[in-house]
C-alpha cells in the first residue's frame, strides 16, 4: 500500500508540475527541467533525486535545491538532505591524432578498444578510478569522478602517456 502512495505522489508531481514528464512505461522517474542554472532531474518513487547537466559543484546544489523548492511548492514534505556529488564527467582536447591501436597494444590490462563497436578507446584508469574514453581526433572523456582534483590528476596521468601514442 505505501508502495502505490508513494508512485501515486511521483505521478501527483508530474501531472501538476511545470517541464515534467512521466511515462512509467518508459522510465520509472518524473522528469524533471529548469532554464538557470540547465539541469534535468529524475524524481524516483523512493523520494530520491538525481541532478544531471549541472556544469559545476555549485550549480548542482543550487538546482537540487530548485528542485526540491518545486515539489514543496506542489504541497509535498520535500527535504534537501543527504545531497553528494556522485559522477562528475569532464572532456578536453589535447590537440593531436591519436594512434589508439598502439595505445590498447601496450595498455591492453586497463583499456578496451573495438572500433567496430564503438569508435572510441575505454581506459579504466586505476588511481584515481576514472574511466577515460579516448578518441583518435584527440578528444577524451573522463568519467566517474567524485570530485573535480580526481578529473585533474586522471587527467595529468593520461597526457604523457597519450604524447607517446601521437600520430606521426
Amino acid at each position: 500500500k505505501q508502495w502505490y502512495q508513494r508512485r501515486v505522489r511521483v505521478k501527483q508531481i508530474a501531472l501538476h508540475a511545470r517541464n515534467a514528464e512521466y511515462n512509467p512505461k518508459r522510465f520509472a522517474a518524473v522528469i524533471m527541467r529548469i532554464r538557470e542554472p540547465r539541469t534535468t532531474a529524475l524524481l524516483f518513487n523512493s523520494g530520491k533525486m538525481v541532478c544531471t547537466g549541472a556544469k559545476s559543484e555549485e550549480e548542482s546544489r543550487l538546482a537540487a535545491r530548485k528542485y526540491a523548492r518545486v515539489v514543496q511548492k506542489l504541497g509535498f514534505p520535500a527535504k534537501f538532505t543527504e545531497f553528494k556529488i556522485q559522477n562528475m564527467v569532464g572532456s578536453c582536447d589535447v590537440k593531436f591524432p591519436i594512434r589508439l591501436e598502439g595505445l590498447y597494444a601496450q595498455h591492453g590490462q586497463f583499456s578496451h578498444y573495438e572500433p567496430e563497436l564503438f569508435p572510441g578507446l575505454i581506459y579504466r584508469m586505476l588511481r584515481p578510478k576514472i574511466v577515460l574514453l579516448i578518441f583518435v581526433s584527440g578528444k577524451v572523456v573522463l568519467t566517474g569522478a567524485k570530485d573535480r582534483n580526481d578529473i585533474n590528476a586522471a587527467f595529468e596521468c593520461i597526457y604523457p602517456i597519450l604524447k607517446n601514442f601521437k600520430k606521426k
